[in-house]
């Protein structure tokens, strides 16, 4: 299952039922989980570890070292889950020593075309990265995220939860969980309605999201007296506790 123009480290642990395409390059400290498969003219460096049922398409470049200056060599890890699609020229970078060290992506994830994922990341899980969508290094980005195509994100920022952000969003502050934004630069324009009902949230739920983010983003009001307001939703709903924490917690500040 490994063709014979292939390159291989002979350190490199490799399921029995990999596929690994010609002209591809695995290289030291390198796992890959049953099931994968890797396309033609790959290049896979380790310390990496990517799981079970995975997709890599042509001329990904998978675990090379970060595009930090002050990178020296140490080793650091990228980690890839389960049932990932990596497309054509699709790049993923290690860790960095000041960083976590590792840049972790969950299962069922969707990197488009040229799409970018930077040190120290953080993906979940189901995300959509569209074509060329970029990540800077440490950024954080929660499951069932989508990021249209050309989106870049800033350094540090995080994107809430079955956030959507519109084609070509220049991302420099925090998105929240269930909210839509767009924009150079980016900015929360309301809550991810369509998506939301997809996924199966209710009408009612839908409108408590919409208060609260009246109520913290578009509100004249003081954020205190906001968040005591929201308070009975906040019991009653776990998603709009979800959206207020995030709101509350962000170090960034949110892109409003």
């Amino acid at each position: 299952m490994i063709h014979q123009t292939a390159i291989v480290d002979a350190s490199a642990r490799i399921a029995d039922n990999v596929e690994i395409g010609p002209y591809s390059i695995v290289g030291a400290d390198v796992e890959i989980g049953s099931g994968t498969v890797i396309g033609p003219h790959v290049v896979i460096m380790g310390p990496c570890k990517i799981g079970c049922d995975n997709r890599i398409y042509q001329f990904a470049s998978v675990g090379e070292a970060p595009q930090d200056k002050k990178y020296q060599g140490e080793p650091t890890w990228l980690l890839i889950g389960d049932r990932n699609v990596v497309r054509e020229y699709v790049t993923l970078n290690r860790g960095t020593d000041e960083g976590n060290r590792e840049t972790v992506i969950g299962n069922d994830n969707l990197l488009m075309a040229y799409s970018h994922v930077a040190h120290d990341c953080v993906v979940g899980d189901n995300t959509v990265f569209a074509n060329a969508a970029s990540l800077s290094g440490h950024v954080e980005v929660g499951d069932y995220a989508i990021l249209g195509g050309f989106t870049s994100v800033h350094q540090f920022t995080h994107i809430g939860s079955k956030s959507f952000c519109g084609l070509g969003s220049v991302v420099t502050q925090d998105i929240p969980p269930f909210s839509t934004a767009a924009g150079n630069r980016a900015r929360v324009i309301g809550i991810n309605k369509e998506g939301l009902r997809r996924k199966g949230f209710s009408e009612a739920l839908i409108r408590a999201l919409h208060k609260s983010f009246r109520e913290l983003l578009k509100s004249n009001g003081s954020k205190q007296d906001a968040f005591a307001n929201l308070r009975p939703l906040c019991d009653k709903y776990p998603e709009v506790e979800e959206f207020v924490n995030f709101v509350k917690n962000s170090k960034r500040g949110i892109a409003s």
